[in-house]
Order: C-alpha cells, then sequence, then structure tokens
C-alpha cells in the first residue's frame, strides 16, 4: 500500500498548491486518488505523446469525477518527446498534432493550464543561430494557435536559456508564462528579477529543490537565500504553485519545509 501524507494542505495558502502526478510508481488514477485529499491541484504530466502513455476516455471521465470528490483542480504538462521548435517542419507537425491531441483528451477535465516547453536544441548560441531558431518557434507556435487552441489556456516553461529569447512570441500571442522557479536556480538565473518582469502573465509557479547540479528534489535543499526569494514571491501569488518532484519523500519533506517557510516568514513580519 501507498504512505498518505501527514495532513491535509488544501486551502492552506493564498495560491492553489499543487503537485505531479508521479509521486507514487502508479499510474494517474491511483495517484491522484492518494493526492486528492491532500492539495489543491495535480499536474497530469504527459511527457510522452504515445497513446499508450496517455490516460484513456474512461480514465479521463474518472479523473473528472474524482475532482469533483477531492474538490481538486488540474493542470497538463505537454508531451516534451516532441519539440515545437524541430527544424524539420515534419517533426515540428507531429508535434502540433501532439500536442493538440493531449489538449482534446483532457478538455473534459478544464485544466487550469497546459505548459508547453519551446526547447533550444541548438549546438551554439550564436546571434543568427538564435534568430533562426526564434523564425522556427514563432511560426510553429503560430500553427499550433491555427489549430484553434487559444493562447490563454497554455502557459510557455520557463527553460535553461535566456527567457527574452521567447518574448517577442509571448507578446504576440499574448501567452501566459509558467515559471520555473528551480531551473533558475539550477541555470544560476536571478529568477526574482524574471518573475518581477513578468508576474502579471505567470499563471503557475514550477517549484523544487536544487543541489549540486540536481533539480526536481526536495525543497528543503533551497539555500536560506533562495528561500527566502521564493517566499517574497509567492506572498503576492494567487495562481497556481506545483510542487515539481517526482517521489513521496520528496513530496512530503516539500510540503513540510514550505509550510515551516511559510509561517516563519509570517512570523518576521509581525
Amino acid at each position: 500500500m501507498h504512505a498518505s501524507l501527514p495532513k491535509s494542505y488544501k486551502n492552506a495558502f493564498p495560491f492553489r498548491l499543487g503537485t505531479t502526478s508521479f509521486i507514487y510508481p502508479d499510474n494517474y488514477i491511483p495517484n491522484v486518488r492518494m493526492l486528492g485529499p491532500y492539495v489543491d491541484e495535480i499536474e497530469l504530466l504527459m511527457f510522452e505523446s504515445a497513446e499508450e502513455g496517455l490516460p484513456s476516455k474512461h480514465e479521463i471521465k474518472t479523473l473528472s469525477r474524482m475532482a469533483e470528490e477531492f474538490d481538486l483542480t488540474y493542470n497538463v504538462h505537454l508531451p516534451t518527446d516532441l519539440s515545437l521548435t524541430d527544424n524539420d517542419p515534419s517533426a515540428a507537425h507531429l508535434a502540433v498534432e501532439a500536442i493538440q491531441r493531449v489538449i482534446d483528451l483532457t478538455a473534459p477535465l478544464s485544466p487550469s493550464t497546459h505548459t508547453l516547453h519551446l526547447p533550444y536544441d541548438e549546438n551554439s548560441q550564436e546571434r543568427e543561430v538564435v534568430e533562426r531558431w526564434q523564425e522556427t518557434a514563432y511560426k510553429n507556435v503560430a500553427c499550433l494557435l491555427d489549430t484553434g487552441i487559444s493562447s490563454e489556456s497554455l502557459s510557455i516553461e520557463t527553460l535553461d536559456y535566456p527567457f527574452e529569447w521567447v518574448e517577442s512570441i509571448i507578446d504576440t500571442f499574448q501567452l501566459p508564462i509558467c515559471i520555473d522557479i528551480g531551473h533558475f536556480i539550477l541555470y544560476k538565473i536571478p529568477f526574482d528579477f524574471v518573475y518581477n518582469k513578468y508576474y502579471q502573465t505567470t499563471s503557475i509557479i514550477h517549484l523544487h529543490g536544487v543541489k549540486d547540479n540536481q533539480d526536481h528534489i526536495a525543497l528543503n535543499h533551497l539555500s536560506e537565500a533562495d528561500m527566502s526569494l521564493v517566499m517574497g514571491i509567492l506572498e503576492a501569488f494567487s495562481g497556481v504553485v506545483s510542487l515539481e518532484v517526482f517521489s513521496y519523500d520528496n513530496l512530503k519533506d516539500s510540503l513540510m519545509f514550505l509550510e515551516k517557510s511559510w509561517h516563519q516568514e509570517k512570523d518576521r513580519k509581525t
């Protein structure tokens, strides 16, 4: 049997607190059944686009019923095995089709957002290479939106490159943002500066620990300085905060550390 979390964190913060659907080594429904009583939202991870890796329509109906049962919402992490920024038009077209398929499949769940990667896989950061990548990304995002997917239903995740590289895409298509604070810490990018610039369009924050070049671990591995900045961001945030970890121990430790840090910050200001 799977171990339950020690306590519920539903409605504990001014933001909606969530975590991933891969906390227990099991499928979507057992994870939601175990996590639903304890968090506000679950990030349904659909990293792989193959049909056999996605929930069936019957499972989607079950997930919908469980959302009502547990007073729960979902967000969806779109597939990452196909790239919307692929230079090969046929590969990019397959990515568009896969993204559209997942969005259509999960529509009955009314996800708060669908998080999308725009990966930079080039071997150079020379200006000409970056500009060519930007043109490809722009064109393929436009193709995705031409399918009828609404821009506000998406959130573009911060990855391992300067986020201003996609700023024109964000602005032109009015796309919301997924701020992955762990990625910023891992790649030594000042995340408070980026958040302050984009906070008005940030719909979801991915939060996880980082240590020794490893991310997606328990939150208590963050430095005191980084956690202080995180607390400053979360105090004024009312969107979704997803603890993007992938094991029970990392989630339990993250929840306990987040609660402790939250109360310490409140006590410090009173």
